[in-house]
């Protein structure tokens, strides 16, 4: 079977890069405010006209970690401001992943060009797994990712750009390589960063608001728990708060880094237990639904693709990086981002899970909730537009 066709069988869906998707969203929304040169790598305006952003003096831009599409309509009832709002469904990138994600999100360009390729990705300045979440093992920021921060382009071009997370988000790896420019104000609270956003949606400029909460419920109780709605609940409440207090002629976009899947029960893989996955394969990154299987001897990759596929069956679709290059999973590929990518790269499919018990912690391998694949679930994403005129 062919590499699409691999991808086809296991209920897996390329990212749409270049159309409906995250990496349009950023800059859509510098082209509402009239920053559409800050955006160099893309037609910010065909992205704005594509997304249906209007014109605006102001865009307060807000992403809800973890929160698909899916997981939103199915529980819709506990949402009544996003449902009603929801105007669209746009992709994330691959992998289905926080730090892909931002990446994603804050240059536009996808992780072939950025070089965020997981939640951890293989260094080869170390040879080992670097974490692009923690920053533990990246190295400087600067170097990992070369593609310009949208936001600190558009801040140097004069724009009023902020953006408002926890305050230990303020200067760190993750922030530097995929948000930086124009101030950062530290908030804990849901409700003190709305406040502030209103605050700034008076002046002309841009506004980006991150909130983790709901993914942290899903990671730890699941999507389908008690927590996880709550959590819902929470935003939707501050949000519906953030739209009837926007000024006049300032509008916000809501959208989200990725979905998730519940994993109690699925099937599982330790790679660490399993010797016909480890045979041949000296580091394992990625996350347990996306993972990149690096090798002291590249020609070993062709050997290795054909054992997990016989393991995994129809629970994976199993790559060489050449074919998931070729398909496009990671859009252009730079060439200081190859080897990060690993010789065999393994999408998993339905809610089954590859771990690796010895480098994973306890914590982690625990998790209820879980995304890094190209299940509809995982990628899928909500957008949602609101103004006033």
């Amino acid at each position: 079977m062919n590499p699409a066709g691999r991808l086809a069988a296991a209920g897996l869906s390329l990212p749409a890069y270049g159309g409906l998707e995250l990496g349009a969203v950023l800059p859509g929304a510098l082209a509402a405010v009239g920053a559409a040169n800050a955006v160099a790598a893309r037609d910010a305006e065909a992205d704005r006209l594509r997304l249906g952003i209007p014109r605006a003096d102001h865009v307060v831009v807000v992403l809800l970690d973890g929160l698909g599409h899916h997981q939103l309509d199915a529980r819709k009832g506990h949402a009544p401001f996003l449902r009603s709002t929801e105007s669209g469904i746009i992709t994330a990138g691959f992998p289905t992943t926080t730090a892909t994600s931002l990446a994603l999100f804050g240059t536009g360009r996808a992780s072939g060009a950025t070089g965020m390729t997981g939640y951890t990705a293989h260094n080869p300045a170390t040879g080992a797994a670097a974490n692009l979440v923690s920053w533990e093992g990246a190295g400087d920021p600067d170097d990992w990712q070369r593609e310009p921060s949208l936001m600190r382009v558009a801040h140097e071009g004069g724009l009023a750009v902020a953006s408002l997370g926890k305050r230990r988000f303020a200067g760190s790896g993750l922030t530097r390589a995929a948000l930086a420019g124009g101030d950062f104000v530290g908030a804990e609270r849901l409700s003190d960063r709305v406040d502030e956003a209103i605050q700034r949606a008076r002046r002309p400029g841009l506004t980006y608001l991150y909130w983790g909460d709901i993914d942290a419920a899903g990671h730890k109780h699941g999507w389908q728990s008690d927590p996880w709605v709550a959590a819902l609940e929470d935003a939707d409440q501050e949000l519906r708060r953030l739209r009837v207090r926007l000024p006049r002629h300032a509008a916000m976009v809501v959208t989200a880094d990725h979905g998730m899947i519940d994993v109690t029960g699925a099937p599982r893989w330790d790679v660490a237990k399993v010797p016909e996955l480890s045979r041949g394969v000296r580091l394992v990154a990625g996350e347990p639904r996306a993972l990149h299987l690096h090798m002291d001897d590249a020609a070993e990759a062709p050997a290795v693709a054909e054992r997990w596929r016989d393991i995994l069956g129809d629970d994976a679709a199993v790559l060489l990086r050449e074919e998931a290059v070729g398909l496009g999973l990671f859009g252009p590929v730079s060439g200081h981002v190859e080897e990060r990518i690993g010789e065999v790269v393994v999408a998993m499919a339905g809610r089954a899970t590859v771990v690796d018990s010895r480098t994973q912690s306890d914590q982690a391998l625990a998790l209820i909730g879980v995304h890094g694949s190209l299940t509809p679930e995982e990628l899928q994403v909500p957008l949602l537009v609101a103004s006033e005129a």
